[in-house]
């Protein structure tokens, strides 16, 4: 894993055994605080600010990911391709690439950024709650995936169609249509007519 001054002080893997912090944010995004990853997502959650990335292949497929089973938070459900938090301090653009890279051991050939959106889902089995701020990325990816088996449990890349199929018989994360319908005219733009989505 690249490592930059965000990770080298708040990585869990650096030893240190050091608590993960998110940032907090008000309505409009603004930095107000930061609180501990866990208690951030307990209920009623605070806002945070977090990231969703959608990365597609040269046929205008997306890369799904299957959260492993040892997550925390919503564990064995499909979702986008990458998800997470910036480290307080760490551009939202940096945090996406370095989670891609570091969940999926590629990086993307192109990333761009595709808004933003606010929502409160709260996860049912867990009891933990998203209320997030999250900034949309969408992009490209042409190199072999190499996933982190303690964050992914599996991969796949999906038409607009098979998509449809998919999120009809298995189960997604709360947040994942929220974060695809806000990236849609980003992700239309990027794939094109011709792709469906």
């Amino acid at each position: 894993m690249p490592i930059t001054p965000a990770t080298a002080a708040t990585s869990p893997s650096n030893g240190t055994g050091e608590s993960i912090l998110l940032e907090l944010v008000d309505e409009d995004g603004r930095t107000i605080g930061t609180a501990e990853k866990l208690s951030a997502h307990q209920a009623p959650g605070q806002l945070h600010r977090a990231f969703s990335v959608f990365l597609f292949d040269e046929q205008g497929r997306l890369l799904l990911q299957q959260r492993a089973l040892g997550k925390y938070h919503s564990p064995g459900v499909w979702s986008n391709t990458c998800c997470g938090h910036p480290y307080p301090g760490e551009a939202p653009f940096a945090a996406a690439a370095r989670r891609t890279y570091e969940e999926l051991g590629v990086s993307p050939s192109l990333l761009a950024e595709a808004g933003t959106v606010r929502y409160n889902h709260p996860d049912p089995e867990s009891g933990l709650v998203e209320q997030e701020f999250n900034h949309l990325f969408v992009g490209m990816v042409q190199s072999p995936l190499r996933p982190d088996p303690e964050e992914i449990g599996g991969t796949a890349f999906v038409t607009a169609a098979e998509l449809a199929e998919r999120h009809e018989k298995d189960p997604f994360s709360a947040w994942f249509m929220t974060v695809l319908d806000a990236a849609r005219p980003a992700v239309k733009e990027l794939t094109g007519p011709s792709a469906g989505w």
